[in-house]
């Protein structure tokens, strides 16, 4: 009896050596985001910002509020919270220009609720909890708001192996992603877009100028690689 306890207590600690190995084997994903995304953000510091539309902002201090990503063009961008429990709508979202869309034959009207068109304005997004997220001494950057991101959501945050990116899922098949080795990637930050709404509101997502409609390959839930349709706006800074 003594044996096959002694044996049921080693597989039970191997068990959990086993799980602590995945669990950090998982985390590479998440802690290799936040290096890449603490480089991306020192070579464009021009195009990061304080956003007031995610908690009411009222300073580059505020704890509430967010952070904004342009893309060098100034057509499209990135915003990620500061605050979960103060974000009015979402805590990541997507907010690019309606205009090369409409022309395209857009009917923002027609657009599922995930979209809101204002301002010539189109915008999509995820509200991902409602935990006020809080930050040591003066640490309220760009960086230790994406930390708390992963931090918290980790289920957010992915890998695109077939592009070497990282990425953060908004919901409905939209992302933005950003290269993990930005010397090897032609394609440092890439806005994302699922066509199939836009299709279903008329636009014709072939001629949607500077964006391209394309396959993109990407894991099932299997695993497997798959090739799936989608509208991307990339940039090489």
């Amino acid at each position: 009896m003594k044996i096959t306890l002694n044996c049921m207590k080693i597989a039970a600690a191997l068990i959990a050596l086993s799980a602590a190995a995945s669990c950090a084997k998982l985390d590479v994903v998440g802690t290799g985001s936040v290096r890449s995304f603490e480089k991306l953000l020192q070579r464009v510091p021009q195009l990061v910002s304080a956003d007031d539309m995610n908690g009411g902002l009222r300073s580059a201090d505020d704890m509430n509020g967010g952070w904004s990503l342009a893309a060098p063009d100034s057509t499209a961008r990135f915003v990620w919270s500061k605050n979960y429990a103060q974000s009015p709508l979402h805590d990541v979202m997507l907010e690019f220009d309606a205009a090369p869309f409409i022309a395209a034959g857009l009917d923002p009207a027609k657009l599922p609720v995930q979209f809101s068109y204002y301002e010539g304005k189109l915008m999509t997004g995820a509200k991902l909890g409602g935990e006020e997220i809080t930050y040591s001494g003066d640490d309220v950057t760009p960086l230790a708001s994406y930390e708390a991101l992963v931090r918290l959501k980790r289920k957010a945050v992915g890998y695109h192996g077939a592009l070497d990116h990282y990425g953060i899922n908004l919901g409905n098949g939209n992302l933005f992603e950003w290269a993990k080795d930005m010397d090897t990637n032609d394609k440092d930050i890439v806005f994302v877009l699922d066509p199939a709404p836009f299709i279903a509101a008329g636009t014709d997502v072939s001629k949607i100028a500077g964006w391209i409609f394309t396959k993109v390959t990407v894991d099932d839930e299997n695993g497997k690689p798959i090739q799936v349709d989608k509208i991307v706006k990339p940039f090489d800074l």
